[in-house]
């Protein structure tokens, strides 16, 4: 396909037109365009599209994202019968862009040759890059079962997002940590990963509030559970309660979207006269628009009511006080399902360190595991999976360590 013809198709785009706003294209249609202007400006736009190319690398594995992130005709109408136009046109769209993929540098050159023949020999010297690959969907049957097999849109992106200035951020890196990982508290894990499935299945799910004392596992748990099911579409947006109004625009942005979502709020606690108590309680259950079918709201709290009471609060008549325990629980009472995270106790805090010992593969006697792993909870003031999870790393530690060290805690 002569430089002609390929740039009169990369401006008739219809269906994957969205292209036109990423860098990648834009980088790919600025060297096209430069071919009719002046052989400085072929170089300069020439030079940025090598730049991004030695960034990226493989400009075909690049643009085959951004179409997966797109959306477009096709994602809209994903579910019903596709007209011929349409298919017709995906289809010219999908051969305008290999064709323009399977471009190397040298051939980028070639068409500058011929546009500026009075420069060829010095074109020829400029740098040059291999050919992208191949797009994996060819056509559009292709990019249909993409679509429908790892969904579409922004979302594609990540399985982990964060809220920061009321933007959707994608959190490269994050907490790897699965349920196997995650040692006690059995019925307390399957309530949640119950719900959860619920949930991927298009059935009625509840929010849940994972309630307790501290290092139990509440966050985690929640963690484990996106990261368990990340491969059925399940995606994570944590929420400070700093950015508690972008609420709405989270709801408005997830609705239409082919994945299912967990909102993530973390260790809430509140005065009852925080204005973000009362945002809350409306977003999540009691506001006009509500909250669209595909999210649900895990929170944890070290408070079951959420807010911090105070007794100069309990005090007065019956009304007054009855009021205030209903203010206290009217947040607490909009999660479906409200579980509770409790210390363990001696026998339960000791077979939690058992698990994690075999899992890392600490080999101590079992009545001197159970001795130290004691001694370290009384140090730490008192029991529980954070602590167990601390003493095993604790004795790695020391088996990495000098003999000395382990003669100390001798």
């Amino acid at each position: 396909m002569n430089s002609t013809t390929l740039r009169l198709r990369m401006e008739s785009l219809t269906v994957l037109s969205n292209l036109r706003n990423t860098e990648v294209y834009k980088a790919y249609a600025d060297t096209m365009s430069a071919l009719y202007t002046t052989p400085v400006e072929f170089c300069q736009k020439y030079a940025k599209l090598c730049r991004f190319h030695f960034e990226n690398r493989d400009l075909g594995k690049l643009l085959a994202q951004e179409i997966h992130f797109d959306i477009n005709v096709l994602t809209n109408q994903l579910h019903q019968p596709l007209s011929a136009e349409i298919r017709k046109a995906i289809d010219f769209d999908l051969y305008t862009i290999n064709t323009l993929i399977s471009l190397s540098g040298a051939d980028f050159l070639e068409f500058a040759g011929k546009a500026y023949p009075k420069f060829s020999s010095t074109l020829q010297e400029l740098p040059t890059f291999p050919a992208g690959s191949p797009l994996p969907f060819g056509n559009c049957e292709g990019l249909c079962q993409l679509y429908r097999k790892q969904g579409f849109g922004y979302f594609a992106r990540a399985n982990a997002y964060q809220i920061v200035d009321n933007q959707f951020q994608p959190i490269e890196h994050p907490d790897p940590i699965r349920l196997t990982d995650l040692k006690g508290y059995t019925l307390e894990k399957k309530t949640i990963r119950d719900n959860t499935l619920a949930l991927l299945a298009g059935k009625t799910s509840n929010n849940i509030l994972l309630y307790g004392d501290k290092g139990c596992g509440k966050s985690s748990t929640v963690k484990a559970i996106a990261n368990e099911y990340a491969d059925r579409g399940l995606k994570i947006i944590e929420m400070p309660m700093s950015e508690i109004q972008a609420f709405p625009m989270i709801c408005e942005s997830i609705a239409h979207s082919p994945f299912k979502f967990i909102l993530f709020l973390d260790d809430l606690t509140f005065n009852s006269e925080d204005e973000r108590f009362v945002a809350l309680k409306a977003f999540i259950e009691g506001g006009v628009a509500g909250k669209p079918n595909n999210l649900v709201i895990y929170a944890t709290s070290n408070r079951r009511h959420i807010i911090r009471e105070k007794f100069s609060e309990r005090e007065g008549d019956d009304i007054h006080r009855r009021d205030a325990m209903e203010s206290a629980s009217s947040l607490s009472d909009r999660f479906g399902i409200q579980i509770t995270f409790s210390k363990p106790v001696k026998n339960e805090y000791l077979s939690i360190v058992e698990q994690l010992a075999e899992d890392y593969g600490l080999t101590l006697d079992l009545d001197k595991l159970h001795l130290l792993a004691e001694r370290f909870a009384t140090r730490r003031g008192g029991r529980s999976p954070r602590t167990a999870r601390q003493f095993i790393m604790h004795q790695l530690a020391l088996e990495n360590g000098d003999a000395e060290d382990k003669k100390e805690q001798d």
